[in-house]
């Protein structure tokens, strides 16, 4: 059930694209909160603010904000462009958005017809963590291809909705890291905005003109400790939608050193269900060769892939220097890099492998 408070803001911490961060002041105290000024305008000192107060009290790791709901005394303007795709739907907070794909577009005739990403590879992860370290191996990898890379960030809609949460997806932005970010499904609020993962990835290909993809949730996920209740099983899925429009899918494992459960420890079992159960077409899953004991662990629960799946070794000298100087900062269900190295080194790995398909 939803948590209700109002709240005054008190003072703006930091904004980003599409996003601002507040402390405002509840009868409990003064709280963080988040407001996402396209749809519910930009609050200012001293405005009174209805809050969303649920995943604050949760103690969310990645949401733990209030959200800003709405400014009653400061309302946005209505929209006046075109676009009749609502996302969010029949939510409190639905938003209208033009997609790439729609009628009214002027990209609809390119993407009517289009059904093909001309093999372009499409890198697949499931948490949205792995997308700075992926693109520290790409570009690691294919020394002066920036800015002449075009990488598109395709956001599926398992974690956060909105794309103005990422602040690693602007910053990537600003750094010139990302030609654009794609939101399919119920996610929006990217450069582009398309219906399904299938239009959003020819999107793109057509329309950002990207010569890679990388497909991940949403900051945030969600998880039950069950095998198939997890959102980031639409990693499988975002494989086969990458394979029948003939792009090179590039499936990234999740590895953990730093996770000491069991289930997640090395290859975690996610993984092995989105690419070993979900994913029907074939994909290069690239396996990072790390040292002693634990490297092991990884080569051999990665076999389990190669049932379907292309394994390529991808050697990883040179990838921590290359993830040290993120333009982001890294972090993965808490742990920053050096606290969970492998993670980070098999994401960057797959950035590598498929650095070597553009060649």
């Amino acid at each position: 059930m939803i948590r209700w408070r109002k709240g005054e803001v008190v003072r703006i911490r930091r904004e980003w694209p599409g996003a601002v961060e507040l402390d405002v002041a509840v009868p409990e105290g003064e709280c963080r909160a988040l407001a996402y000024p396209p749809l519910v305008g930009r609050p200012e000192p001293g405005d009174e603010v209805l809050l969303n107060t649920t995943a604050l009290a949760m103690g969310l790791g990645t949401g733990g904000y209030a959200m800003v709901v709405a400014v009653p005394n400061r309302l946005p303007q209505d929209p006046d462009g075109p676009g009749h795709l609502v996302k969010a739907r029949y939510t409190p907070l639905q938003a209208t958005v033009l997609g790439a794909d729609e009628q009214g577009s002027p990209h609809h005739d390119r993407l009517r017809e289009a059904d093909s990403l001309d093999g372009m590879p499409v890198i697949v992860a499931d948490l949205h963590s792995a997308l700075p370290p992926i693109l520290c191996g790409l570009y690691a990898s294919a020394p002066g291809a920036q800015p002449g890379i075009r990488v598109a960030y395709v956001m599926l809609d398992g974690g956060a909705l909105p794309a103005w949460f990422s602040m690693a997806a602007a910053r990537l932005r600003e750094a010139g890291w990302l030609a654009g970010v794609v939101t399919v499904g119920q996610s929006f609020g990217g450069d582009v905005e398309a219906v399904t993962v299938h239009t959003g990835l020819l999107a793109a290909r057509h329309v950002l003109e990207a010569d890679l993809a990388v497909v991940t949730q949403g900051p945030g996920n969600l998880g039950t400790g069950t095998r198939w209740g997890f959102s980031g099983v639409s990693a499988g899925e975002a494989v086969n939608a990458a394979g029948v429009l003939l792009g090179r899918p590039v499936a990234a494992l999740r590895v953990s050193e730093g996770d000491k459960r069991e289930r997640h420890y090395g290859v975690s079992h996610h993984s092995l269900t989105a690419y070993g159960r979900v994913a029907l077409s074939p994909a290069d899953v690239p396996v990072p060769e790390l040292p002693g004991e634990f490297g092991e662990r990884v080569r051999d629960q990665a076999e389990l892939l190669a049932v379907r799946h292309r394994l390529v070794s991808v050697p990883v000298d040179g990838l921590h220097e290359a993830l040290r100087a993120s333009p982001v900062r890294l972090s993965t269900m808490g742990r920053g890099l050096e606290e969970d190295l492998p993670y980070f080194l098999a994401s960057a790995a797959a950035g590598r492998l498929a650095a070597s398909l553009l060649e």
